[in-house]
Order: C-alpha cells, then structure tokens, then sequence
C-alpha cells in the first residue's frame, strides 16, 4: 500500500465491504466486538441507505460483502438487502449468531443469491453456550441452523470465540464440528477490544492453556488429513502472544471498508473507539469518504509513524501494527503497536501475560453486553 514518494499510500479499491446492519443482539457475550455504549446508538440507516451503500460501494470496486452486527436477521430487510448485493454481483457473507434463523429463511436467502452462511458458537457444550451466550435454547437453536445450512447446499462455516473459559475444550469443539460435518471452523482465539478488551483479565488464555490448544487443533489436523477428511482448522492465536503486530486489516483504509448501524465509516469495525472524526454514509459518498476524507487517509502509508516504527525494516509489512491496539494499551494511536518487542509499551503485553499465569476470574466475574440477561444463570 504504501508509495514511493514520501511515504504517501497508493490507494487503490475497497476490495471488502462490512455492512454492521444493526448493534441489536438477541446475545449478551462479553467478548463483543460492538462498542461498549452500543445501547446509545443512534438510529440505524433504512433500507434504502443501505441499498446506496452497496451501490456505491460496488461501483469502488468492493466485492466481497459481509452482512454482520449485532445480529444482522432482526433486520427485517435483510433478504432485501442480499437479492441486491446479489444483482450488484457481490459475493456475499452472513455472518450470524443463527438465533432468529430458521429453515424458511435459510431457503429464503437461497432464493435471494446468498453465497455463505457463518454461525457462531460458544461452546461444545449447551450449559457453557448458552450461560455465554444469554440464552437457555441458545445451544440447541444453533445446532438446528448449523444443520439446515449444510441442508441447503451453503458450506457449514462454523465460529467459535476461544478463550479461557472454553480454551480446555479444543477437542470436544473439533469432534462436535466433525458430527456436524463442518467444512471449516474458524477457532478464533479473542482479540481485545470492545467487550474484550474491559473483560480482558477474565478471558483471556494463560500461555499454557494456549500452547496445549495449539498442539490439539495440529494434532487434530494431522488425524483429519490422514482420515481423508476435507474439513479445515483455522487457529487465531491472540496478539497479545506474538511478538511481531500483525498487518491489521491489511493496512488501514487498504482493503476494507466498514459502514456501521449509524452511518459512520470506518476502516474496521473497531475504528470509532479512536479520537477521529469519521465521515456518514448520509453526507458523504462512499468514493469521498474512502479517497479523501481525513479519518481514512490519517494512517495511510508511513509519514505519520514515530520511531522505533519509522526506521523499521518491517513497516512495510505490519504497518505498525494496530491503532487500535495501541490506543487501547498506551493512550495514544499513533505509538508502535505494544504487541511488537520493539515496542517502548511492550511491557503492557508482558505484563497481561503475566496476569493471565494468575488469574482466577470465573465467567459471573465478567462484564456481560446484557447484565439483566447474565443474572438467569449466575444466581447465588
């Protein structure tokens, strides 16, 4: 991404749209993505808002297409919106929860050019799912849906969140997705920010725990490749145990464009948490918003990075890291992602780690989306 001339980027197109339809959620799991004050969310865009965002956003160039949230079916547009995506010539993904799904919608985004079908899980096992989840059918509903896609034809694409509390059940995850006959399981070990980030000291994996994790998912990969099997493991190990940062989102306002519920565009779904000012969908144009505006071209290229990531041989590969991150970790976005050894705030990474040898937090200690909705299940 980045140009010759005085760390200027060459920006080309937004190869992947995010379409966050709505922060509403029927789930309360305290590792959500969605900003902490997501209840204070401004109204959502309609239908027709939406509509000229996938225009425009296909007329840049986009063509892959997430329809995310929250949860994207209590839109009640939603088959709308992908019959569209679909005329536009996007390939699109529903990224679900698989709460309000049920056969006939299953068969309705068919019929509308649906391309993929995500569901998520939070455990192998019911009484985990669903005391994370918030609901008591939570386990049972998922399983259905996870079956009515294969039934119909899609990929079984299935998520798991991994962390400290289900980290010890890889090999129960695994065997549940081979019953189901999933195609590929993303084991997606928490990234902190949002929920995450305030439940961190509750969630996240000792390195111990994530090491035995690792060797379960490879050693399930080697029996899964001799039995012939075509099913796929994707292992996400969390930043906070790597030692190099990795090129978040292929670099910012690179590849991906997110709209949020409110209009807002961001260059990742975590973006706004940032002190910039990000442009609406309802002012501006998608094209304006991607080539001009301030919030998307603030870390482009590498003019704004500060030592040690100026200097750094390896800039133009990691970017410097996320801003996020860093921001989360340091106060300040534009410091070297704390995740990299170079880093002067490295020892914020180590000491989480440190933290994460010791803690003893159980799951009623964390701080859930729905406090209300915790309480069925961690009475005293």
């Amino acid at each position: 991404m980045t140009g010759a001339a005085e760390g200027k980027a060459v920006v080309g197109p937004p190869l992947w749209l995010l379409a966050e339809l709505t922060y509403r959620c029927p789930l309360q799991c305290p590792y959500c993505s969605n900003p902490l004050d997501f209840a204070n969310g401004e109204q959502e865009l309609s239908t027709e808002q939406w509509l000229s965002v996938l225009r425009q956003g296909r007329e840049l160039g986009a063509a892959q297409l997430g329809f995310s949230g929250g949860e994207p079916l209590v839109r009640p547009d939603l088959p709308e919106l992908i019959a569209e995506a679909r005329k536009l010539g996007y390939y699109t993904n529903l990224i679900t929860s698989g709460l309000g799904l049920t056969d006939a919608k299953v068969d309705a985004f068919a019929d509308a050019g649906l391309d993929h079908i995500q569901v998520s899980f939070q455990a192998s096992d019911p009484e985990l799912n669903n005391a994370v989840a918030g609901s008591r059918k939570a386990f049972e509903q998922k399983l259905a849906m996870a079956e009515a896609v294969k039934a119909a034809g899609y990929p079984m694409v299935l998520n798991f969140v991994i962390h400290r509390h289900n980290i010890h059940q890889m090999v129960d995850i695994i065997d549940l997705c081979e019953r189901l006959g999933a195609d590929y399981v993303e084991l997606a070990t928490c990234q902190y920010y949002g929920w995450a980030f305030k439940n961190r000291e509750g969630l996240m994996p000792s390195l111990a725990q994530l090491t035995r994790a690792e060797a379960e998912v490879n050693e399930a990969r080697t029996r899964l490749q001799a039995a012939g099997s075509a099913m796929q493991l994707i292992f996400v190990t969390p930043d906070y145990y790597e030692e190099r940062p990795k090129a978040c989102m292929n670099g910012w306002g690179s590849l991906f464009l997110t709209v949020a519920p409110d209009g807002t565009a961001l260059p990742c779904h975590s973006a706004r948490l940032l002190p910039i000012d990000f442009p609406q969908v309802q002012s501006t144009s998608l094209r304006e918003i991607w080539y001009d505006s301030p919030g998307f071209n603030h870390y482009r290229g590498d003019s704004w990075m500060p030592e040690p990531c100026r200097s750094c041989d390896e800039k133009g590969k990691d970017f410097g890291g996320c801003r996020c991150q860093a921001y989360l970790l340091t106060g300040n976005a534009d410091n070297a992602d704390p995740v990299c050894g170079k880093s002067p705030h490295h020892d914020r990474i180590l000491a989480a780690r440190r933290a994460a040898d010791h803690a003893t937090a159980g799951l009623e200690d964390l701080v859930y989306r729905n406090v209300q909705n915790s309480r069925l299940f961690f009475r005293s």
